[in-house]
């Protein structure tokens, strides 16, 4: 959770100059163009690893704004095929509008998904914050009734997981999901509070997801949750036909080779975009304990 500490330093950071946000965050993002995530994917399958690519930017404001996301996506999607990399997309809702009307935001996913499916690729939805995903998992079921190629996201820290994980058993095949944690600050009632309790609902859903046939990317940084899924794994013999582990770009580099070195599949979340600096102030409101993090890199302590 964060600290006053973390609060205090979220709270100067937008004064910070942007050369030097944009320094730091340069580990974190995979620039500004498609030359430059192509460039990065290519460097992370040398290294065995996957990828998903996300074009920065959410919560669009005019309808649009959000049928430019939905151009911009099907051009990424057109582009992988073309160069020849992971042909996989993480998508946000509200960047497609789902904050203004969910039917525009289903029509704007709809075309990518199906050129994604006519490409031979994968399209994930990611989750936001609590208000949104009730609206997310719609979109996600809409989908799954015309296309097999597109995955959800859940998060473990919400109260409803196991119970969404339960209600979308139904569907067949059974669903794709990537399990995170989730970092949007929600209060108790929404959420769960402590990491204890985070980490063993985090290992119920993921538990409940194999029991029911679901593939899962199993999107942690941390050691123990990484720990206790290979061990779930190990005890179900589950094949990597089954699951990958997945990471963010730049973040616990060595738990990620040490992985990788294991055996297991991974994939790397590639973020790009011009839309950078507002991607990483709305990170630090969204969850300030994130702000010690970057404050300790500006000054080579993290």
């Amino acid at each position: 959770m964060p600290t006053l500490f973390d609060r205090a330093i979220a709270g100067v950071l937008p004064a910070v100059p942007r050369p030097v946000v944009r320094k730091v965050s340069s580990r974190y993002i995979a620039g500004e163009s498609f030359d430059d995530v192509v460039r990065i994917a290519r460097e992370l399958r040398g290294a065995g690893l996957r990828c998903t690519m996300d074009i920065l930017g959410e919560n669009t404001h005019s309808p649009e704004q959000a049928r430019q996301a939905a151009a911009d996506y099907l051009a990424l999607v057109d582009r992988q095929a073309e160069v020849d990399v992971d042909r996989n997309v993480s998508i946000k809702l509200s960047q497609l509008g789902l904050a203004l009307d969910r039917q525009l935001c289903l029509d704007g996913m709809r075309g990518i998904v199906a050129r994604s499916a006519a490409l031979g690729g994968k399209v994930r939805i990611d989750m936001e914050d609590s208000s949104l995903t009730d609206d997310t998992l719609w979109v996600y079921r809409s989908l799954r009734e015309e296309f097999a190629n597109v995955g959800v996201v859940l998060q473990a820290y919400l109260h409803r997981t196991l119970a969404d994980v339960a209600a979308l058993a139904s569907l067949s095949p059974a669903p794709d999901y990537r399990l995170c944690k989730g970092i949007y600050v929600e209060p108790p009632e929404v959420a769960i509070q402590d990491h204890a309790g985070i980490n063993r609902n985090f290992l119920a859903a993921l538990g409940a997801m194999f029991d029911g046939g679901s593939y899962v990317g199993i999107a942690t940084h941390d050691e123990a949750l990484v720990e206790g899924a290979k061990a779930m794994i190990a005890e179900r013999g589950l094949g990597p036909d089954r699951y990958e582990f997945q990471m963010l770009l730049g973040v616990q580099e060595r738990l990620r080779d040490r992985i990788v070195a294991e055996g297991h599949p991974l994939r790397v979340y590639l973020p790009y975009g011009r839309e950078w600096y507002a991607y990483c102030m709305r990170r630090l409101k969204e969850n300030p304990s994130v702000a010690g993090h970057v404050f300790r890199a500006m000054f080579g302590q993290g």
